[in-house]
């Protein structure tokens, strides 16, 4: 269990790639594991997870639906008026597959969990996806789509990938990120 003080916030952001259209993001769970990582890291931790889709779920903050994707879209507004107080306490896990439209001071670090395309492709069809939504999901992936958002949003050093195609990957990724968690608690106290 770590200690946060609101004088040294940490935050950390986990993404992964779903095809999202411009100038908007869509509620679709992707398979590559980021709420897995998510939940068992703020468990080992004590962070506070937070998974945007059920927060947008459960406040309702949408602002239409896609019939194209068959699927809720966010109101990235009030999603961050909705999330402002929390981060500002900082010790927070957001999990989301976008990321261009929360603010740049809400994080320390970044995490993209990038998945082989075959594996990408095998998960998201057993998740019921199924022509464009399947075949846009697999392409942002392929041009690390995700990934560029990230470096374009946040400065280039704190934005990291971590792979997620074998259930080995998790075991790793929880120890690199919680090392990493370690010492920047201990550079910070």
């Amino acid at each position: 269990m770590l200690n946060k003080s609101p004088s040294n916030e940490l935050t950390i952001y986990l993404t992964t790639t779903v095809y999202p259209p411009l100038q908007r993001y869509l509620i679709c769970t992707p398979g590559v594991g980021k709420t897995t990582l998510g939940k068992e890291l703020a468990q080992r931790t004590g962070l506070t997870y937070v998974n945007v889709g059920d927060l947008a779920q459960e406040g309702q903050l949408f602002d239409g639906f896609d019939e194209e994707y068959q699927c809720p879209v966010l109101d990235e507004d009030r999603v961050v008026d909705e999330l402002e107080d929390k981060m500002g306490d900082g010790g927070v896990i957001v999990d989301y597959h976008g990321c261009d439209f929360f603010p740049e001071r809400w994080f320390q670090i970044v995490f993209v969990l990038r998945t082989d395309n075959t594996n990408l492709y095998s998960r998201l069809e057993g998740r019921g996806y199924t022509g464009k939504k399947l075949q846009d999901n697999v392409q942002c992936e392929i041009f690390q789509t995700i990934y560029e958002e990230a470096m374009e949003a946040y400065k280039e050093e704190i934005v990291h990938q971590l792979p997620s195609n074998e259930p080995e990957d998790l075991e790793r990724n929880l120890e690199q990120v919680v090392q990493w968690i370690e010492q920047w608690v201990k550079d910070n106290n």
